[in-house]
Order: C-alpha cells, then structure tokens, then sequence
C-alpha cells in the first residue's frame, strides 16, 4: 500500500468517524441527516474498497511466498492459528 492510498483510508475512515457522531448526536436536521448519510455511505464503500484490495495483496503474497493455499483472516486467531483469549 502506498502512503497516499494510507493516507487516503485513514482520511476516510476518520471522516465516518466523525460522521457517525455528529448523526448520533441528535443536533442535526433532516436535510443535515440525509446529507451525512449519504457521505457515510460513499465513505463505508471506499474504505471497503481498499480493505479489499489489502486482502487480495495478502492472498497473492502467501500464495507466492510459500506455495500454500490461502487461508482467511481470523483476528481471534494468532500467527499460528491458536486461539486467542480462551
């Protein structure tokens, strides 16, 4: 991933943050609400955009360095597959 594609996400997804409040915060209008809404959508779509992309970079790098099939990500997992937190 490149810097400004980093910079990009992270942008992005501190925007949906921020987003996400002002909506809960129960302060704006309707025509305030839709507008965000919307801003929030276009945000989910393009952060999902480039977590896919990583994932796909993630896949053809296993693939290529080890020869092995792919394996999908488990955060509850560790690096060798043990479960965590249990």
């Amino acid at each position: 991933m490149t810097n400004n594609t980093e910079v990009d996400f992270e942008k992005s997804l501190e925007r949906l943050e921020a987003v996400v409040q002002q909506m809960e915060s129960g302060e704006l209008s309707l025509e305030q609400m839709m507008a965000h809404f919307q801003e929030g959508t276009t945000l989910i779509k393009r952060c999902g955009k480039k977590l896919n992309e990583v994932e796909q970079t993630i896949e053809k790098l296993v693939k290529k360095g080890a020869g092995v099939a792919t394996e999908s990500f488990n955060p509850n997992k560790g690096n060798l597959g043990e479960e965590l937190g249990k």
